[in-house]
């Protein structure tokens, strides 16, 4: 059986799982004709992102062509992008337009 992956955008550095994928798993992604095999380097749950290229620390995660955050750490091909790798660059505002406490900066 093939694993999949979905690439949603051309620049995007990520693609998202479309079943668990166990460590050492290969994974085929599709995107305008072509094909890419990735390994994964951890377990990836269904609908968790893959990097599909290295991203070092403090540089912007491409998801849906648009950055989704930016990497706490390096991240390599291959990595689960979650959480505890990428801090989530949205600011959440209160009905005034004001961010939350935490989110100021």
């Amino acid at each position: 059986m093939t694993n999949y992956a979905k690439l949603l955008h051309e620049k995007d550095k990520v693609a998202t799982a479309v079943a668990d994928l166990a460590s050492g798993d290969g994974v085929t992604v599709k995107f305008a004709g072509e094909e890419t095999e990735y390994k994964c380097n951890q377990d990836i749950p269904f609908g968790h992102k893959i990097a599909i290229v290295d991203i070092q620390k403090g540089e912007k995660v491409i998801k849906y062509g648009e950055a989704i955050g930016t990497a706490l750490q390096d991240i390599k091909k291959g990595d689960w992008v979650h959480t505890h790798n990428l801090k989530d660059d949205y600011k959440v505002l209160d009905k005034e337009g004001n961010a939350l406490p935490g989110q100021e900066d």
